[in-house]
Parts: structure tokens; sequence; C-alpha cells
């Protein structure tokens, strides 16, 4: 179970609909796993879409586009031959087979592997890695360096000098008197080998830039989860050999295939391996022969979406299935950084400046003089003087040295180019938990049976000690608290406040308070009253709720459930007051009102909790409960009270923020969390400090719908409005300074990203959860968390966060800055020292002067002196310690910008789409040279400009 913010991917609701899978925690002992006994399997139903059919009857891929059908047919033709049969066997079976001692009825009371039974399958068959892929070889990379614009205009120019001397070699050919003639014999060579210098010096920057890259990369080793000796530990994934028992979670990238033999709500992400969409379940026991629709098989390099799961390693390193197959693992196009985009600008700026000079001196030579290899070479010299040698290195220098410092302030940059894009955003959209906060959860108060308590006494605190954990709602909190949960432990030898958990930040701080108050008979608590159902914490019903044998006078079962306060009362209908259980009334609904806003206007998290003891009579000791039929109680739940927590902002937050501000930097909080939660955070961090519509209203005792949009400057938006936004509503909320989005889902997040990126904004997210990874991919830089961050999100992400600080994001922009700001020195230099080099070719032409500089000079001097100087700006400090960070970004989205760019989308309407595919047509080759050539003629390119 996690908190109300974090996001869960199952889709059970209370109306009946959404969810699939198994209705319970299928867990085999003995002979009873695998294949051996396939029959007591007979009920469930397979997790391969072929064989799932919707609501219309239609076979689940039928919907899929074409393309994704033909290339999961692809793939699915190269899997086939997969050496994989553990899947065949049972548990007993695949015990044996690889020397480990598991617990299938109590999987964390597995033993595993031994010490040295692991260090001694390590040493023989080596690391749990795969070799790396076939990469581009060096060759292959000079020759892309050498394909760009101003390397194959030096190319053609050196070659057009090899055939005029072919065309008139005696007149192009070494003579005694001293003529720009008489060197050109030299000039092919010589512009031939400075485009291969030129290519030589970037290539040399690429491949230390990839060292650098890859060193950074080793600063976080992928970590997995295992039990050895009894112990479960963190342990790096390389270290895994196969029968190591590990356990897997929501968010986890699986780092072995694996044999499932206890799982609960486990669903993967195949889509990496097999190219199937919809994510697959998997639980103990399977009756597939196929091991990649085996339901007890999860998969190297597989993502898991929901629940949790413990699981045999039965192959590792290039044994695994996507090591027996190349080319599975290809990912998406990147967009182009705003740095690769303005740079591509800035070249095709000089390429046309420089070719136009040439023609225009070409033309010039040919009237004055009538010579054409004259006026050619003359063309030759004008351009290559524009041409910037040292800008391909001096870009890959800066970001190669800023990604070095920047990994010094622990932020590591995984795509050199997204240095450059954290200095260029106008907007960031962070997270709230383990970002802006420790990310340390503390109980703090609780209400029970109409009576508030406090565990931690502190100033201005209302609630009263905490002196009876046996009282009346306190009692019943505490057992929720230890019973309804997915927290694990790393040992169970030491008090509980000493044990490492495995688990939510919220759920762990309720179980160290249940721990506290319970003593030494908390361990005890789960086993005496065992789970027998679960339905775990997803952002779509934002609570959890479990079944146990917790006996009671009216049978042998109850019902625990916790989570987001709002949707648990909504369930209740009753509520425990004194020792009994009381129709829930509109004084009770008062008082609950109250407390919250209390508890949440003091920036605590809140839970709610509720049960219901279940009739023996519908329910008996052996009732089979169903997430997919849900034929369990929906409601008419007991609520039980309110517990809040609080987990403090991190230091230096405040200071962060007021530095973004002062660089024109929109920082919005997104949030799982309630909006009074939200907005007391906000203040405390200086997030928020103007007065919302609301607060206005209250204020000056008016309507808040009388209330005029010029009169607040915050806003705090709950996640349930966004979708009925409208396009004016959006464009309120992004000129505001001040934004909160509290309770939001992984689909607000991605639509505020979207909506942000629309207006021109250059956006960065944060995120540590598997439902954050859209909005990071969509996001122009995607920031993860290394410590609380799932390596999902890590895996969609940009950059990482090795610390979790956001304040190291506002270093980052700094570095971002400076590097911008050094180019644009280093381009400067480069053109203010270009154009020397060309007056002198004008005035030879028209005074005419003497030839004071022959191309040969200029390759000399540009080569030879001013790549040096213009490369020595990617050491250049900032000129004033804070001076970056106190300018506006260089593209600010205003309301003009906003204007202009909404006339440009409509001036170039999307490209139509494929009916087949989907995907936007792409025009051929010829098709867009000749839109290219036309394209000045037309009154649209004169619009953008």
């Amino acid at each position: 179970m996690g908190h109300p913010r974090d996001n869960y991917n199952n889709s059970i609701g209370l109306d009946g609909s959404g969810g699939e899978g198994l209705s319970r925690v299928v867990t085999f002992g003995g002979n009873n796993a695998g294949a051996g006994n396939i029959h007591t399997l007979s009920a469930v139903p397979s997790s391969d879409p072929r064989t799932m059919r919707n609501a219309d009857g239609i076979d689940g891929n039928e919907g899929s586009p074409p393309d994704q059908g033909a290339r999961e047919k692809n793939e699915k033709s190269k899997l086939k031959n997969v050496d994989i049969t553990e899947h065949l066997l049972t548990l007993d079976e695949v015990c044996i087979k690889f020397s480990v001692k598991t617990n299938a009825s109590n999987p964390q009371e597995s033993f595993g592997l031994s010490t040295g039974q692991a260090a001694e399958l390590l040493a023989t068959n080596g690391p749990n890695t795969l070799t790396p892929p076939k990469k581009k070889s060096s060759f292959q990379k000079f020759m892309v360096c050498l394909s760009s614009l101003f390397n194959l205009m030096l190319v053609a120019a050196g070659v057009l000098q090899y055939v005029l001397l072919g065309i008139d070699f005696k007149d192009n050919k070494i003579n005694a008197s001293i003529t720009p003639i008489s060197i050109d014999i030299y000039m092919g060579a010589i512009l031939i080998a400075v485009a291969f210098i030129n290519a030589g010096v970037e290539w040399y920057q690429q491949r230390k830039s990839e060292n650098t890259l890859a060193a950074l990369l080793k600063m976080i080793p992928a970590k997995t989860h295992a039990i050895r000796e009894g112990k479960l530990d963190t342990v790096e994934a390389a270290g895994l050999v196969a029968g190591d028992v590990v356990f897997l979670r929501m968010g986890d990238k699986i780092p072995a295939d694996c044999y499932v033999f206890s799982a609960s709500d486990l669903k993967v992400d195949n889509s990496s391996l097999t190219g199937e969409s919809e994510p697959q379940e998997r639980q103990a026991g399977n009756t597939m022969r196929n091991p990649l629709e085996a339901t007890n098989m999860v998969f190297s390099g597989t993502l898991v979406i929901s629940g949790e799961a413990y699981a045999i390693v039965v192959r590792t390193g290039d044994n695994t299935v996507l090591g027996q197959i190349a080319g599975m693992t290809a990912g998406e196009e990147k967009a182009q950084s705003p740095l690769n985009h303005e740079i591509a600008m800035y070249v095709r700026i000089i390429a046309s400046v420089a070719i136009f000079t040439g023609a225009v001196f070409f033309i010039a030579g040919m009237c004055l003089y009538k010579d054409f290899p004259f006026a050619i070479n003359f063309a030759i010299g004008t351009f290559v003087a524009w041409v910037p040698e040292g800008l391909p290195a001096t870009v890959t220098m800066l970001l190669t040295i800023a990604a070095k410092r920047m990994a010094a302030e622990n932020v590591l940059v995984k795509d050199l180019q997204g240095v450059e894009t954290l200095g260029a955003i106008t907007l960031l959209a962070t997270d709230k938990t383990g970002t802006l906060t420790r990310n340390q959860m503390t109980v703090t108060n609780i209400w029970a049976n109409g009576r508030l308590y406090s565990s931690t006494r502190g100033h201005n605190d209302m609630g009263e000690p905490i002196t009876n954990a046996d009282a009346s709602g306190v009692r019943e909190i505490i057992a929720i608290s230890t019973l309804c949960r997915s927290v694990k432990f790393d040992r169970t030898d030491v008090p509980v406040e000493k044990r490492q958990l495995l688990g939510d930040a919220t759920e762990s701080g309720l179980v160290r308070f249940a721990g506290a108050r319970i003593g030494s008979d908390f361990d005890e608590m789960l086993p005496r009253h065992p789970k027998v159902f679960e339905v775990p914490f997803n952002s779509a019903n934002k609570w959890m709720l479990s079944v146990h044998r917790l006996a009671h006078a009216e049978g042998p079962l109850t019902l625990l459930i916790k989570g987001a306060p709002e949707r648990i009362l909504r369930l209740c209908a009753t509520i425990i007051h004194g020792d009994a259980v009381v129709p829930l009334t509109d004084e009770h609904r008062k008082q609950y009102d109250e407390t919250y806003e209390y508890m949440a206007s003091r920036g605590h998290r809140v839970l709610a909790f509720a049960q219901l003891q279940l009739g023996g009579s519908e329910y008996p000791e052996d009732y089979v409960f169903s997430k997919k039929t849900q034929n369990y109680p929906t409601g008419g739940y007991t609520f039980v009270g309110l517990a809040s927590l609080e987990d403090p902002p991190k230091h230096g937050v405040r200071e962060a923020i007021g530095r973004c501000r002062s660089a024109g930097i929109q920082v919005m909080m997104v949030t799982g969390d309630h909006p009074l939660t939200a907005e007391a955070i906000g203040r405390k961090i200086n997030l928020v400090v103007g007065e919302t519509r609301e607060g206005v209203a209250k204020r000056m005792g008016r309507a808040v719908e009388d209330v005029g949009e010029d009169e607040y400057d915050a806003m705090v938006i709950h996640g349930e409005q966004i979708s009925e936004m409208t396009d004016r509503d959006w464009e309120l909320v992004f000129r505001k300074p001040e934004v909160i989005f509290a309770r939001t889902s992984p689909k607000n997040k991605l639509e505020i990203v979207t909506r942000a990126q629309a207006m021109g904004h250059i956006c960065g997210v944060t995120g540590d959860g598997v439902n954050d990874s859209p909005a990071l991919k969509k996001a122009d830089l995607g920031i993860a968390m290394n410590e609380s961050g799932s390596d999902v999100s890590k895996e969609a992400a940009s950059m990482i966060l090795l610390d979790d600080n956001f304040a190291s994001i506002v270093k980052g922009i700094a570095e971002g800055r400076l590097i911008f700001a050094n180019l644009k020195k280093s381009i400067r230099y480069t053109v203010t020292h270009s154009t020397p080099e060309v007056i002198p070719q004008i005035l030879y032409i028209i005074v005419p002067l003497p030839p004071m500089i022959t191309p040969l000079m200029i390759l000399c001097i540009d080569l030879g002196f001013e790549i040096m100087a213009a490369l020595t700006y990617a050491w250049e400090p900032p000129e004033s310690r804070n001076g970056l960070m106190k300018l506006p970004p260089r593209k600010p989205v205003t309301m003009r910008s906003v204007a202009q760019l909404r006339a440009y989308n409509a001036r170039h309407p999307p490209p139509p789409l494929d009916p087949e595919t989907g995907e936007p047509l792409k025009q051929h080759w010829p098709s867009r040279v000749a839109h290219t050539l036309k394209a000045p003629f037309t009154r649209v390119w004169w619009q953008d400009r």
C-alpha cells in the first residue's frame, strides 16, 4: 500500500467496472506448483491478449494498429525457439534444480541461497549482465562527423578544385608567378584535409563524451531485492545468480528471467520484449507450454506495472530471453533538444550566407574577368571564410564539461543534450514527496471515536496524548495499519524501529507507529490473522483493501480498508462511536470535515481507515474472493478514523524556488495529496505566497465567482477539474505565477505537460513512480529521483537526481544557461573573425585592390589559431556569481509568444495520417527538396519569418 499520491495500476472500481486478474494470491506448496497439477488451475483466465476478448467479443489484438500487430508477429516468430523449460516444472522441481530453499505459503520466510552458494555461482557463471550490443565502429562514427553540412561543403570545394585542374591543367598548375592561381593545385587537398581534420576533432570529442557518460551511468548500478540466508536485502542486479529468490514490486525493472512462485495482483509490461502493449497478468502456476505465454514466468528487461511477487531466478545474463534475441530493445526516436534545433538553424543560416556570397562572388568574377577558374576559386575563398570549423567540437566539449560538473553536484545526465535543455526550461512541474519534502513520514495525529489524539506533542498541537493504545478507534487504526499493508522488512529479529522497510514512505510511517504501540506482538499479528484477499492501492481507487482471518461475533473474516479520506467516507454507512457501531450522521460528517481541514491545513498527509465484519453465513472461512467478479462488499463499511502524517520540507528548497522565480521559471507543484495539504506545504516552501481566489473571497466576504482574475495570484486546482478545463482556463492557469495541482492522476500529469508545451513552454518534469513515466517521456526534460524513484521512471527520464534534492535542479539550470552563454560567445567570435576575412575578397573584386589574403591563408588562420581561441570558451566561467539566474529564459512564454505560436500552428496543419498505421505520412526526398525550394516564394514562408 502507498499513500494517496502514489499511482497503482489496478483498475477495479466500486461501481463494478474495470479490473482484471485473479481473485486471490495464488501460492502453491510442495507438488502443487507449476504443471504438476494443471487441473487445479482450470479456472484461471489466460493473460495472453490473443485469448482475451473485449466487451464486444473482438479478439484483443484485432483492435491494435496493423503495424503493431505485424511487429508482434515478427517478434514472436523470433522468440519461438527460446531455450526455457522451467515454466513446465513444479516448484519442488525448480528448487531441487537450483538447490534453493523456498516457502510458498509464507514467501517472506524463504531461505534462498547461502552467501557461499551465490559467490560460487557468480564466479562460475559470471555476472548477470548482457554482452554489450554491437555499436557503430569508430570509422562509421567518423564518417557521420564527416557528413555534416560544413564538412561536405569543404569536401565539395576541394573536389571542385580538381575538376578545374582536369578541365584546364596548364592554367591551374603551379607556376612561378605570385598569383592566387599559383597555389590552387594544392587547394583541393588542403580543403579536403581540413574537412577530415574538422571531423576528426569532432569525433574525438564525441568519443570522450561517450566515455564520460558511460562512467557517469555506472554511478547508479541497477539494484534489486533478494533473499539470501533468510534475509531480504538490496543487491546489485549484476550480482544475481540462478537460484536467487527475488522480491519484485511495482515500478521494478525485472533483473533476470524468473519463475514466479507467489504473487499478488502482479502485472508486467512485456512490450519491450514481445511488442504486446497490454499489461500481462502473472501468478504462480501455469497452463501454457510457450514460455513467453507462461503465467509463472517473468523476463529480464520487462517492467512490473502493478502488484508484487516472489520469484526464483532461472536465467541470467546472455542466457535470458533478452540475451538470446537481438534487436529487441530499440527505443523510440527522441525529440530534438532546443540546443540541437538552434544549432541546426544556425548551421543552415551560415551555410546559406556562405553559398550566397560564394555565388555572388562567382558571378562578379565572371562578369569582370571572364575567367571561370578564377571566379570559382574566389567563390571558394569566400565561403571557406564563413565556415566555423571549431563549432561542433566546442558544443561537445561544453556539454561534456558541464555533465562532469553536474555529476559533482549530484545530477546525473543520461543524455548530454539534456544539460542544455535544463538551462532553457520555462516551466518546472515538480512532485512534492521526496523532491520538495524529505519523504520521511511520521504519524502526528489520530482522530477516532470523536477525539483528536497526538502522537508527538508539538507547537499549537490540539490533540491529547495517546496513553492507551487499546482505546476504541485507536485500537482499530493500529490493527489496520499492521494487517492491511504491503511493506516488507529486511529482517525480523530486531525491533521495528531498527528495521529497513521496503515500501511506500506513508505506509512505512504507519507501520513504525503501529510497531511502537504494539511492541513485541507486532510480528505475531499477521501470522495470527493471515491475509486471504487483497486489492492493492492504485491511482483509480486511491485505497487499499484486504480481508483477514480476524474472527468476530458474526463470522471468521474481517475486511480492512485505508486510503484517501474522501474516498473512504463515501463507502461508509456507519461509524465507531464509543464501543458501539452507529449510523453515520451529518454531525459525524461535520466533525470529520473540521478534523480533516485541521490536519490538512498543517501540511500533513491524511489517511482514513474503515472496516467491515463479514457475516459468516455469506462469507465463510473458505470463501474465495475475486477481483474480477468483485464478489466482496463494495460499500456499507464502518468508518474508524483518520491519521495524519508529517513530511517536512527539505532544507534549501525555499531558496531554490526563489532562485527559479528570479530566473523567470514558473514552478508548479503536481501532487496526489489533498488540496489543503498541498497548499500548506506550498506556503511553507514559498511556492505559494499570494492569496487564492477562495482566500480573497473569504477575506473580503464576497462570493468566489465575484472575485476578478486580477485580484489573486495563486491557484490550487483539484485533479477532477482538469478534464473540464477549457483552453481559456488553461491560459489563465499558466498566466498565474503560483499554481498547485492536487489529487492528480498520471493522466492529469500528462495533460498538464501537453498543455504547457502547446503554449510554447519548454517543460521539465520530476517524477519517481511507474505511472510518472508517460509525463517524463513527454516532457522536454524528464527528471527522475535516484533514492525514491522506480526503475521505470529512471529509464524514462533524461536526468537523475542522485540525492533527490530539488536544489540540485537549480544548479543544473545554472549550468545549462552557462553552456548557452558560452556557446553564444564562441559563435559571436567565429562570425566576428570571419568578417575581416571576407571583406578583403570583396575589395579585391570591387575596387580592385591587390589580393591581401588567399583562401589558403584563411584556412591557416582558422585552423592554426582561431579554432583554439573558439574552443577556450568551453571553460569560460560565468561573468558574475548569480548573474545567469537573474536573467529571463531565452524564450520566455508571453501572451504575444502564445499568439504567434497559435498563428504558426494554424498555418502549418499536422501532416495527414496513414489510414492503415495511423502514423504521419512522410514525403519522399524529391518532394521534400521541391517543397524546400518552393517555400521562399510562398506567403506562409515570409509570415513565419
